[in-house]
């Protein structure tokens, strides 16, 4: 029965879904014939998005470039900043948290404080004022900004979940896709993001037939690769094969990181918020009682690096607490070999404003 009420209530707002598909193809196409002109900029800009609602992966990419390009480059990232409790401008800085600047733009500040990194809702307006008060900026990394077309990136990343291919899905709200497939077009390159580490060349074939790249596209595969998990407080109890983990996280999706966890742990169990969600005295105490309840002394909790930055915000009550908050550290990696072509495609891009530095020649060259 539930079935067939799902199924009448798709029907039901179909005729909404095609209004929408509409509107924004309209908007599209009015930015293709340049009725609405996109502003570009004379520094490398680089834009990181998807066409879905929900999670593919942007931070852990984003991360990505920035462990590519910063070594060598004033990089910095400007986000949108989502649920944060601020409006405007603003550019991190040292005392900043996450509820000033939303908990992904506050994690990239956290691990990599040589960057700057700054959140605005018009991307447009946002751009001349970091180079204004950053103007050593080199390159600007654009997170989650594929939609927002009044910005012409020198470089779009799109990326699209494994689970959840954008050619599989429909507009909204009949489905979870922001614009058209089509829109896909406007990527150089496009990323099928958390596939399993060990995904067959045949499986990798079989994906690129049905995305059909352009001839201009390139089309990548990545995966998430789990690293470890690293201490939040000096609470650090003793870890091996037999601990047990309360994992308390606030993201779309949690499945893959309960399977991981699952592999080194004796036992898992989650508690889960809404995504993004900003924890409270009463969620930490829930959280206590989880943790306190657990028939074990062998135990610790688990977080997310994003949930981190959020649960941090409660430092006081988690020291009184006494709980020994981990945070799970993921990375990316470039799947089939292929990671030095996608690290020279993005140099490449970089060489057209900013002329090859003689310190990363040489390290290309070893």
């Amino acid at each position: 029965m539930k079935k067939i009420v799902l199924s009448f209530l798709k029907y039901l707002i179909l005729p909404f879904a095609l209004l929408y598909g509409f509107i924004v193809f309209l908007r599209n196409k009015l930015y293709d014939w340049n009725v609405i002109s996109s502003i570009e900029f004379n520094v490398p800009v680089i834009c990181v998005g998807n066409i879905t609602v929900g999670g593919t992966g942007k931070s852990p990419h984003i991360e990505y470039l920035i462990d590519l390009l910063a070594p060598f480059y004033k990089v910095a990232t400007l986000s949108r900043g989502y649920r944060r409790h601020t409006t405007g401008f603003i550019i991190a800085h040292e005392n900043t948290n996450a509820r000033e600047i939303g908990d992904e733009p506050f994690q990239f500040k956290s691990k990599y404080p040589q960057i700057t990194v700054a959140v605005a809702e018009e991307r447009m307006t946002a751009i001349p004022l970091l180079l204004q008060n950053r103007p050593e900026t080199e390159i600007v990394l654009l997170d989650d900004a594929f939609q927002h077309r009044t910005v012409r990136a020198g470089l779009n990343i799109l990326l699209t979940d494994y689970d959840r291919l954008y050619t599989r899905d429909y507009i909204m709200p009949f489905g979870l896709l922001r614009e058209n497939k089509s829109g896909a077009k406007r990527a150089e390159i496009i990323i099928v993001s958390k596939c399993p580490l060990d995904m067959s060349l045949e499986e990798k074939k079989a994906i690129a037939t049905e995305i059909q790249p352009l001839p201009q596209q390139q089309l990548y595969f990545s995966g998430i690769r789990y690293k470890n998990i690293y201490p939040l407080s000096s609470i650090v109890p003793t870890i091996n094969a037999d601990t047990q983990v309360v994992l308390v996280t606030g993201i779309a999706n949690a499945a893959p990181l309960i399977k991981h966890l699952q592999n080194d742990f004796a036992d898992v169990f989650h508690l889960e918020f809404k995504d993004h969600h900003y924890y409270t005295y009463d969620d930490l105490k829930e959280i206590q009682e989880a943790f306190s309840n657990m028939p074990t002394t062998n135990k610790i909790l688990v977080t997310t690096e994003k949930d981190a930055s959020r649960l941090m915000l409660l430092q006081d009550k988690i020291l009184e607490y006494q709980l020994p908050f981990f945070a799970q550290a993921i990375g990316v990696e470039i799947l089939f070999d292929e990671d030095a072509q996608f690290n020279t495609e993005i140099r490449n891009f970089v060489y057209g404003y900013i002329p090859p530095i003689l310190e990363e020649v040489s390290e290309i060259e070893v």
